[in-house]
């Protein structure tokens, strides 16, 4: 590898071409390596950013195009008879084609991101009788997004490209996820907007409609116990890795890309939505809107109590819990006597009440279809301006949040589990 990193000092763009077309061809070279250092190059003005992208582009546009036509031309006898030589033996192939065959030519956007996968795309593709048509768009669009993901990478992380390039790897396949989705969701809405919007009003309608039946809301209930149910789980992970001291590495790329690509200035605007006058404001309009509705006044105004007051005492025996697992030596480091984060439960508790008082209470179809959304937007714009201007650690954060969201969650079918007794 060292050589490697010679030769690229030297042949940049030959070197990262000719590395990315062998690995796609199977052989055991890391281009997640070559494509982070490229960018760590980019960063110190030594290679082109634009250039850099178009190299990767057409090496694994090439690599996986061959791969392809071999695959075609060989079929199976070719994993028979040579597939030993790169580690895909009829074993591993036959799994490999089964996931294939049950994903279709969508898993080719994403194959470039899993390890042992993506060297047998373009193989598998050809063997099994994919037409190329159907082929060749799925697979340059993840080349792309593979190349454009690691080199934004090594550029982004600068001189702190080596240390943080396997962490931050694991974490990305999660972010393309996500991103890839959203911009799916985005070009969907733009063209069948006056559909997604009557859809979604439509099924909205109906479901408002079901849950004013007692059975509806038996069915509602159910569907709080496993959203609460799988609160707990996470929450029972999170601890585990908080106490096995997990969270090291994944602080350190968070606090680093939030504070180097991330945050930028306008987003200190976030900060006034955690002022004691936005939750004082939010809490007394969801007050004044439960008073104006009229309806299970006593119920609602108990559970907006309970939540928001009950928040101090739970996190406080969260934290005894942590204290008397340590006791037992549970844990070899209590690394941070803020897990999790109290402004954060306290932001999720409020917000998450309030939002879940206010759909009820409003007839308009939108603020139950959107309110989430937004909810989720400001407490990520708030959790990026906390970790930029603060010293909390977003393991933190997120413990907060968790944390909080099992409070809110566990009250919510408390509370509708007593609408429904005093209903009968």
């Amino acid at each position: 590898m060292s050589y490697l990193m010679t030769l690229f000092e030297q042949h940049s763009y030959l070197i990262l071409f000719i590395g990315i077309f062998l690995e796609l061809m199977a052989l055991p070279i890391s281009g997640e390596f070559l494509m982070s250092y490229a960018g760590y190059f980019v960063y110190q003005g030594k290679m082109n950013y634009m250039l850099a992208l178009l190299t990767v582009f057409l090496a694994a546009g090439a690599g996986i195009t061959v791969t392809y036509w071999i695959g075609k031309a060989g079929g199976y006898r070719l994993i028979e008879k040579y597939g030993k030589f790169i580690h895909m033996g009829p074993e591993r192939y036959k799994k490999t084609a089964a996931w294939f065959e049950r994903s279709g030519s969508k898993l080719l956007v994403f194959a470039y991101f899993i390890p042992g996968i993506r060297h047998f795309t373009g193989y598998i593709s050809g063997i099994s009788r994919m037409p190329f048509r159907r082929f060749i768009i799925p697979a340059y669009t993840g080349a792309f997004l593979w190349g454009i993901c690691f080199i934004t990478l090594g550029k982004v992380l600068g001189p702190q490209w080596e240390s943080f390039h396997q962490a931050a790897s694991k974490y990305l396949i999660v972010f393309i996820i996500v991103l890839v989705v959203l911009v799916i969701g985005y070009i969907a809405y733009r063209y069948y907007k006056v559909q997604i919007k009557a859809f979604f009003t439509h099924s909205l309608k109906r479901l408002i409609q079901r849950l004013n039946t007692i059975r509806a809301t038996e069915i509602f209930l159910i569907i709080l116990t496993f959203v609460l149910i799988g609160m707990v789980t996470l929450m029972l992970g999170m601890a585990q890795d908080y106490l096995d001291n997990e969270f090291t590495q994944f602080n350190k790329v968070t606090e680093y890309l939030i504070r180097s690509a991330i945050y930028m200035s306008w987003m200190k605007g976030f900060i006034i939505f955690q002022t004691p006058i936005a939750l004082g404001s939010i809490i007394a309009v969801t007050m004044i809107r439960i008073w104006s509705k009229g309806r299970n006044r006593g119920l609602e105004f108990l559970l907006l109590a309970v939540s928001i007051a009950g928040a101090k005492p739970f996190h406080d025996t969260v934290f005894k819990v942590f204290t008397y697992l340590q006791s037992f030596g549970f844990v070899g480091k209590f690394h941070s006597a803020n897990f999790p984060d109290f402004n954060a439960t306290v932001l999720i508790i409020i917000y998450g009440t309030c939002l879940f008082l206010l759909a009820r209470h409003t007839p308009k179809d939108f603020v139950a279809l959107f309110g989430p959304l937004l909810v989720l937007i400001l407490l990520m714009g708030l959790a990026i301006v906390n970790i930029a201007s603060t010293s909390v650690l977003p393991s933190d954060l997120i413990g907060g949040y968790v944390y909080g969201g099992v409070w809110i969650f566990f009250n919510f079918l408390l509370f509708e589990m007593l609408r429904l007794v005093i209903a009968k």
